[in-house]
This record gives structure tokens, sequence and C-alpha cells, in this order.
């Protein structure tokens, strides 16, 4: 009840923090918004109060009801995200599996673009004062500088971007009132009506729906941050950022009042409602607000990669936490994959007109994918279903639009987004389909059958003591049973006698924080004992210290004697010694897999190959682990034909 009560408490530093991460990318759209709708169009009044019906009420439909009011109640324990959307109903309905990878892969790949456009179309707005400046080796620094800071963290991040966000959005708001006060009339976009002439009635219109679209693409990325922030201070916080961006996209259209009849060029309307002696500070203002909008969906992405690890979605990769706060954490590996996908969406598409046609498709995917999941969560918890039916039809229509709108993207840039979403689509499958795999082909004995072997093992002086204690990472979840694998690592690889046999499991939850173990004594003599530990997907691995913690109870309580058990150590109370075993499996050459599996078992080998090892990943002390290969046996080949001859 304490976590709920502090998710949903309003803070000072909570809303600098959702300022500082969460709202780069929504607020930065009205750098290239308006000019991204009207494009090479001659500027008409139908297409100015049209663009501004059709922005205002999709950050209205779109990103306050659907995200902000409606999917933030959509918290696993205060985390938010497709993957932790997903969790909460996964248990379910195995086929929401599909709606999940499609939405992650697509928001991870939307992550490669946001940080791009952004900064390219702030750094741009120097061409007004400098005409001949390069901007692409300006706008490679200033992402190469955001991606170095990311292993400081996001409070410390947050914290230093929340004063320069919320003195933008401040900016936003004074430079829309100020031209909005010359054209009051522009708040007759307000009304509805003018969106829909301009999507029916104007020739092309409905296209320009991929480019209102832009102006909610961050509403994503808002909900992946739930973790960062907390609801109630993004909620909050939410009321100002959105005024702010209605004002400037009201004052854009104010000001394109004065030019009707005329062509933008390559004229930005965010710069040009600028007075003249605030260009140079508002470029400024304007590339520092750029620079944290790459910031929520690298934040995002960070979470997601987490969350996909522990669903099985995502090789084990190395998770760092940089602070104590719940829910911070720095992925390495993706931070600097992002980093390349950047450089090279930079190099390629060069100007941020041009990726602005790239822009938008892939995450219009990931929501429709949210709206079928969030939906499907309204109907677990039993709200009326005419209302979850409405839900979904109304927002998959609304999505469904943009997505037909966006598909003319497709030829022109749109393809680069969809293709890296296939990619970790496909990537996220292999991991997904060799786990059941292996889940469904692992053997298991029961472990009963093997304790008088292992009592007799313990006491075999002729055998060479391997350890005190040795214990297992073992995958079998159930007390009573154990991996044949370990059997055999046991009693035949090389015999380990030891004193004590300890077999750890650890079983991931859907609730993201839970930290809870249970010890099972097998038998009376305390010779075999075995530790299941229930960890949230966002809780790091550190099982070390977590057994260390579980060795420390039951010595306490009287339930294990850790001494050791040479003569000469006992006596002076000596504490004995531990030593892991972890097993790493390869795939063996006796297989017989149908073609599809053996391609999903190969890749899934080809890809673990470059991730972070088992004990490395669980945590465990390298100075006293044991790593031993063991073959993965799938389906062994059968009848074989072989004849013996005799000379």
């Amino acid at each position: 009840m304490e976590s709920k009560h502090n998710f949903d408490k309003i803070s000072a530093a909570g809303i600098l923090i959702a300022f500082g991460i969460i709202y780069g990318d929504i607020g930065t759209s009205p750098l290239y918004v308006m000019q991204a709708i009207i494009g090479k169009e001659v500027i008409t009044e139908e297409i100015i109060y049209g663009a501004l019906s059709c922005i205002v009420w999709t950050l209205t439909l779109q990103t306050t009801v659907k995200y902000v009011i409606l999917i933030l109640r959509a918290d696993n324990r205060g985390e938010g995200g497709i993957f932790a959307l997903y969790a909460l109903v996964r248990k379910h309905a195995r086929w929401l599996t599909v709606p999940a990878i499609i939405g992650g892969s697509t928001l991870l790949a939307d992550g490669i673009i946001t940080p791009p456009i952004s900064v390219s179309s702030a750094v741009e707005g120097l061409r007004i004062l400098y005409p001949n400046i390069q901007t692409i080796p300006i706008v490679i620094a200033i992402l190469t500088l955001i991606f170095l800071i990311q292993a400081f963290g996001t409070k410390i991040v947050g914290r230093a971007f929340g004063p320069i966000m919320i003195t933008w959005f401040s900016m936003l708001g004074v430079l829309g009132l100020y031209q909005i006060l010359e054209h009051p009339e522009i708040f007759k976009a307000l009304n509805p009506m003018y969106g829909y002439e301009l999507l029916t009635k104007h020739p092309g219109g409905f296209w320009m729906l991929g480019a209102v679209f832009l102006c909610t693409t961050g509403a994503e990325a808002l909900y992946t941050d739930l973790g960062h922030c907390g609801r109630a201070n993004i909620r909050i916080s939410w009321i100002f950022v959105k005024i702010c961006l209605v004002l400037n996209y009201f004052g854009q259209g104010a000001w394109l009042l004065s030019e009707i009849g005329n062509m933008l060029q390559d004229r930005k309307p965010f710069y040009e409602v600028m007075p003249d002696w605030w260009l140079l500070p508002g470029i400024t203002i304007a590339t520092s607000a750029a620079i944290i909008a790459s910031q929520a969906l690298i934040s995002g992405s960070f979470t997601l990669i987490s969350e996909a690890i522990r669903l099985n979605f995502w090789p084990k990769v190395r998770l760092v936490y940089p602070s104590d706060q719940k829910g911070q954490l720095y992925v390495p590996s993706v931070n600097w994959l992002l980093w390349l996908g950047c450089m090279v969406v930079v190099f390629y598409f060069k100007e941020s007109s041009h990726m602005e046609a790239a822009y938008g498709l892939a995450i219009t995917l990931t929501m429709i994918m949210t709206t079928i999941l969030f939906s499907y969560y309204l109907y677990l918890k039993r709200v009326n279903l005419w209302i979850v039916i409405g839900f979904m039809l109304l927002y998959l229509s609304i999505e469904g639009l943009f997505l037909g709108a966006n598909l003319l993207k497709f030829t022109h840039g749109g393809w680069f987004t969809i293709m890296i979403g296939v990619l970790v689509a496909g990537l996220m499958t292999v991991w997904l389909r060799a786990f059941y795999i292996k889940l469904r082909l692992t053997e298991y004995t029961k472990l009963a059958s093997y304790l008088p072997a292992l009592r007799e093992l313990s006491r075999d002086i002729s055998i060479p003591k391997y350890t005190t204690h040795l214990v297992f990472m073992t995958n079998a979840s159930r007390v009573s049973e154990i991996e044949t694998k370990v059997i055999y690592s046991i009693f035949q690889k090389r015999p380990k006698r030891a004193d004590i046999y300890w077999f750890i499991h650890v079983d991931t939850t859907d609730d993201p924080y839970t930290m809870e173990y249970k010890v099972n004594t097998i038998d009376d003599d305390e010779t075999v004992i075995k530790v299941n530990f229930k960890l949230g997907f966002r809780v790091e691995q550190r099982i070390n210290l977590f057994f260390r913690k579980v060795v420390e109870d039951m010595v306490m309580n009287k339930e294990v004697d850790i001494t050791s058990r040479y003569e000469s150590l006992s006596r002076q109370n000596v504490t004995g010694d531990f030593r892991f075993v972890v097993l790493e499996r390869f795939l063996s050459f006796e297989n017989d897999l149908p073609f599809f599996e053996q391609m999903i078992m190969k890749a899934y080998f080809f890809v673990k190959d470059f991730t972070t090892p088992e004990d490395k990943w669980f945590g465990l002390d390298s100075s006293s682990v044991k790593i031993e290969k063991v073959p993965l046996i799938i389906r062994p080949v059968e009848n074989v034909k072989l004849r013996r001859v005799y000379s």
C-alpha cells in the first residue's frame, strides 16, 4: 500500500524529473509538425484551420484521454509500457504475445529515429542566422553526447534536464500567445468540423494525417517511462505541457494566416513566430530541448529491454542500476546499438524534412497493439463489455486511419523503421520460441530417487572433496524435481563430493519488484537443500548476495550448520567454502530437428555467444564459479544405420 501511495503522490522533484525525461519527444513536435503538414502546399485557411483542429483533437483523444487518463491506470506496481501491460494479461491468452512483440519491436525501432529528427530540426534553425553552416557534424556530436551521459542514470539526467524543459514549454506558450493576440480568430480551429472538412474535402487531405500524427508520437514513451516518474506527477505536469503545446501550434497557425496564398519553401513556422532579437536564444533553447527529446525514447528503450529479458523476449544482456531509485536503469548494449542506428539515420536522411517522411509509421503500429492489449486488460478487470468494445473500436478506428495515412511514407523512408522493427521482432520471436523448445524438451527427474546416492557420495572419503557446499543453478521449479544434466554433472562428469548440496531456482514473476524465497530441506541429514527465489522482472539478479542472506537466516534459525567439515578447520569454527556450478548448454550435433526448429536453435545459440554469460547474469562471484558445458540434445537422431564389419 505504501508503494502505491508513493506512486500516486505528487512531488516537486517527481514533476521536475517528469519534465526532464518523458516530454522530450512530444514536447519538441512543434519544431516540425506544421511544416510537415503543409509541405509544398499553397497556404490556405482551409489547411490552417483544418490542421490545427486535427492537432488539438489528436492531442486530446490520443494523448490525454487514451494515455494520460486511461492507460496510465494499467500499471504493474508502478511500471508502465507495452511489456508491463502484457505481463498483466499474458496468463489469460497466449495469442497476446503477438501484439506484445509487434508493439515492443516497433517502439524500439521508433527510438532510433526520434533523436535524429528532434536534434536535426532544432540545429537546422541555425541556417536562418548562418545560411552556409554544416549541421550534420553538430547533430552527430550532440547525439553522441546524449548517449554518453546515459550511464549516469535518469534521476541525474531528469533533474538536470527538468529546468530546461520547463523553460522550453514556457517559451512555447509565450511565443504562441504573442502571435495569437494578433489573430485571436485562430481559436475557431477548436471546432472539430474544420478537421473533418480538411480530411474529407481537401484534395490529399487524408494523407496529411500522417504528418498530424507526429504531434502525438511521444505518447507511448510517456507510458513506457511511467516507472521513472509516477502516475500523479505525469498527470499534473501534462496539464501545463498540453496548454503550452496548443498555444504554440495555434501561434504558428496565426502566423500562417498572414502568409495565405504563399508557400513555405524552406521556412520553418516554428522559427518564424520568433522575434528577430530572440532567434539566437530561441535556437539555443530549442536545441537543448531537442537533446532532451531523445531522452524519452532512450529511457523507454532501457525499460522495454529489461522487461523483455524477464519475459524471455530478449537475450540476457548486462543491466546497470545507476541509483537506488526505483525504475532507474541503464542498458549499455542497447544504448550503443541505438547510437549506431541514429548515426545511420543522420548519414542516410541528412535533413530533418527527409526524416519526417520516415517518422511515425512504426509507432502507429505500437499504439494499435497497446489498444488491443489494454482492451483485453479492461475485459479482465470486468469493465462493462460495451465500454470495452466501444474503447477498442474507437481507438482502432482512429489509429487505423493514422496507419493508412502513414503507409504513404513507406517508400519515402518508412521502410527503414519497419525494417528495424522486423529485425527486432524476429529476434524476440526466436528467443521466445527457443525458450519454449528448451522448456518442452528439457528432461527432469525425481530428486528423491537420488537422495541415497547423494548421501553416500557425500561420505565417500575415497573421492577427493570438491567443496564443502556445492551450489547448482537449476531450472527445475518443482521442489521434487531436478534436471538430469545436474545429476549427470554430480555423478558422471566428474564425481563432485560435497558435504551439502544446494539447488537454487529463480522464478521471474509478473510483479516487477517481488523479492521472496522459500527453502526446502529435502532430507533429514541436511545433505540436500533447495532454495526457490521469486524475483520480479525488474529486480536485479544478484544471486550471490541473495543466497548469502538466505544462508545467514538459516544459520540464525539453526536450520543448517555451515561450519567447515575439515577437522582442523572445524575446531577453529571456520566457515566452509561455497562453490557454484553453472551448466551452460550448447546445441549438440546429435540432433534430428525439424528444419524450422533447427534454424531457431542455431540462431539462438549464435546470438547467445554475444550476450552476458550465465554466471555474470546471475551476479555470481566469478572466483567461486565453475562453468560446465553440457550438450542440449533435442530429439536425438534415431535409427542410426551403422553396420559392424569383421576382418
